[in-house]
């Protein structure tokens, strides 16, 4: 170890932060801080003396024992793996690249962290050397960048919210995969750096120097993601700098600036979260970014002894896991519907927070734990309860999600979103979208993100033609064909405004009710208005209702994606899984047309394969420039059971006709909905 009068130096160090934090003028967040301790390394995630705990749990946890038995035989057997060359990329990589430089890129940085640990735990010199060729590989690369996200394909990126400059920008050395691999040779370096030689530590320390830190110290705000810390990139890249700092400050203490510089950037991107914990850029990404950002948080908190711990931040310690849990379904953007998050990452949450919600999604639905980070961060002692209410409207990003219960299949659960198209990076055009999940599928659906990891031209401009981005591939409304529009393109100003509001969102045990207003979301020449009211009777029935203002004698259409398979009949609609699980759109008020259509989508990819996105729509001739389109979508038994449910609908005006009630009979239940007409239009009565 580098016997340097740390403490001294750090010292110095730390009032140039002070002032360079000053300086930048965005939210400045005044740091004075000092490493008042002897670094000696493993110190990232655990220390020498935290070893025999760890073994201790390895022996004695099921879960910890399944773990490390895994990594033994896969650490086993990559010590006769040979590290081999890079295979050649291709100059376009989402079109015709075929994977395998990636692949190799993923066996170096999984067998050089598996292969530490191991170390660690066994402190058996072969598997340090073996770790270390890993490492030695990645080292001579000459980036760590994702070839898609070098200069020639990603310039004509559509760029997010708060990239400084805008489309002025030209500095792409440094990408998420630059971070990741930051992170990981951080404590690969921590965990080895007893076993290695000191060629063997500076080769790995002159790595992390070049081909991150210093691609970015003291010329942060060249790079678009720095700012945008509603991206998940924004803490990867910031979490990966900052790890690989800290990691070296025992080699180079004057590093404590890039240390502290972001942590500061990983407040502002903690800053953005919701007050309820939503994240407008889906789940997956909400998942990516805490990932990558716990990590930074847990080796800052350590480091600093809790002085700067991240947990304290209010939106992580209020809402760790709300928007994982209570989201689940929102397949919305190109985020995820599914369950998100490592459970590493679920586990250190609960640790931290104490969150009995958390604790529940970490029981319930995640499965046992898989990782190595299992065994440093395992399951807390926090008794996982589940809520008493299910449903949750995150009114930070205007999503709503209305179900009786998290775990029967047999219930809905339906997702809806509002919000603003003001997302081009991971958004869709989708302001007014649902969703409804049933036996385990959707049976309306979103069809997500598609193939982009195989499009380079998926997040440009071009991304607006692809049905699976734009407004013509989701479940909204339109008249005359008018599309929605994106708040951002490339080379032009920021649009203010463009997209919608959740008005009303109301929770009991027998229903629960969402009125959007997506109007703003289009550019107002052939649909002048458009609200959408969603009423779920629990557990089983949706009543959608739209009020669409436009000119006399427009076409009005009501799209809706299906996730199985589609038949139109005569005056109704039917969707049914390959279980023979039957569900009814019906439509009423106005007798609409019914159509079938689909979209034909095919990605910018060599021998890419065509494919077909069927869809059904409701289309009404309007008559007067105020229209009402409804439908009630349920289970049925069979086609004759749908049509007499569509037989007993009634929907009429109330006797103050300020008022209308619509009424039908279901599973021998009489459902009966009053909407009253309020200052802007209808509201479902209380």
């Amino acid at each position: 170890m580098n016997k340097k009068n740390f403490n001294d130096l750090v010292s110095t160090v730390s009032l140039i932060i002070l002032i360079s934090l000053n300086l930048i003028g965005q939210n400045p967040i005044q740091v004075d801080w000092k490493v008042n301790k002897t670094l000696e390394h493993p110190y990232l995630f655990f220390s020498e003396n935290d070893i025999p705990v760890l073994r201790q749990r390895i022996a004695s946890s099921s879960e910890a024992s399944k773990i490390m038995q895994k990594l033994q035989v896969e650490c086993n057997r990559l010590l006769y793996t040979p590290v081999g060359h890079p295979p050649p990329q291709s100059k376009n990589p989402r079109y015709d690249g075929d994977g395998q430089y990636n692949s190799w890129i993923r066996l170096l940085r999984d067998g050089m962290v598996e292969l530490a640990f191991m170390y660690q735990m066994t402190k058996e010199q072969w598997y340090a050397d073996k770790a270390f060729e890993f490492a030695e590989a990645l080292c001579d690369e000459p980036k760590w960048l994702i070839k898609a996200h070098e200069f020639p394909i990603i310039y004509d990126r559509i760029w997010p919210w708060n990239a400084l400059n805008d489309d002025d920008q030209v500095v792409f050395n440094y990408d998420i995969r630059t971070g990741d691999i930051a992170s990981e040779m951080a404590m690969a370096y921590d965990w080895l750096y007893s076993a290695l030689s000191k060629r063997q530590r500076d080769q790995m320390r002159g790595a992390m120097l070049e081909k991150a830190i210093l691609l970015a110290r003291n010329n942060y705000d060249y790079h678009w993601w720095s700012t945008s810390y509603k991206c998940n990139w924004n803490t990867i890249c910031w979490s990966g700098m900052g790890l690989a700092s800290m990691a070296l400050l025992t080699e180079n203490p004057e590093l404590i600036d890039v240390v502290i510089e972001t942590y500061k950037r990983n407040t502002l991107f903690l800053n953005e979260l919701g007050n309820d914990g939503g994240w407008q850029e889906g789940r997956g990404y909400w998942a990516y970014g805490m990932r990558a950002a716990i990590y930074y948080i847990e080796a800052m908190d350590r480091l600093s002894d809790g002085v700067y711990s991240l947990y304290e931040h209010p939106k992580l310690k209020s809402y760790p896991v709300d928007f994982a849990l209570y989201g689940l379904t929102g397949y919305f953007g190109d985020g995820k519907g599914d369950v998100v998050g490592s459970t590493h990452l679920i586990n250190k949450l609960i640790e931290k927070t104490n969150d009995p919600d958390a604790a529940w999604y970490r029981s319930e639905l995640m499965g046992k734990g898989k990782d190595l980070f299992d065994i440093i961060w395992p399951v807390p002692p926090v008794d996982p309860i589940e809520p008493s209410v299910a449903s949750r409207h995150f009114s930070s990003i205007d999503w709503a999600f209305m179900r009786t219960d998290f775990l029967d299949k047999d219930h809905f659960t339906v997702a809806c979103k509002a919000g603003y198209n003001d997302d081009p990076h991971h958004g869709h055009l989708d302001i007014g979208q649902f969703s409804i999940y049933w036996k385990g599928q959707y049976f309306i659906t979103d069809h997500g993100r598609g193939k982009y990891v195989y499009d380079e031209k998926y997040f440009n401009n071009a991304r607006w033609d692809y049905p699976i981005a734009n407004s013509a591939g989701h479940n909204v409304v339109y008249v005359n064909g008018e599309q929605q529009i994106s708040a951002k393109y490339k080379d032009e100003p920021w649009k203010e405004g463009v997209g919608g509001k959740i008005l009303n969102f109301r929770t009991a045990p027998d229903l629960d009710y969402t009125l959007m207003d997506p109007s703003k979301a289009y550019p107002g020449n052939e649909l002048k208005s458009w609200k959408r009211h969603l009423v779920l009777v629990k557990p089983n029935v949706l009543v959608l209702l739209d009020e669409v203002h436009s000119d006399a004698n427009a076409e009005i259409e009501a799209r809706f994606h299906p996730g199985v398979n589609l038949e139109v009949h005569q005056n109704f609609s039917t969707l049914k899984d390959d279980h023979g699980n039957l569900m009814a759109i019906l439509p009423f008020n106005g007798q609409p047309k019914m159509e079938s259509g689909s979209h034909a989508y095919l990605p910018v990819k060599k021998d890419a394969e065509l494919i077909w996105i069927p869809y059904m729509s409701s289309i009404l001739k309007a008559t007067k420039t105020s229209t009402i389109m409804g439908h009630v979508i349920v289970p049925v038994d069979d086609i004759e059971h749908a049509s007499q449910i569509l037989k007993d609908i009634s929907f009429s005006d109330c006797q103050t006709k300020k008022s209308k009630r619509l009424s039908f009979k279901y599973q021998n239940q009489d459902i009966e909905l009053t909407f009253e007409e309020g200052e802007n239009g209808l509201v479902l009565k209380k």
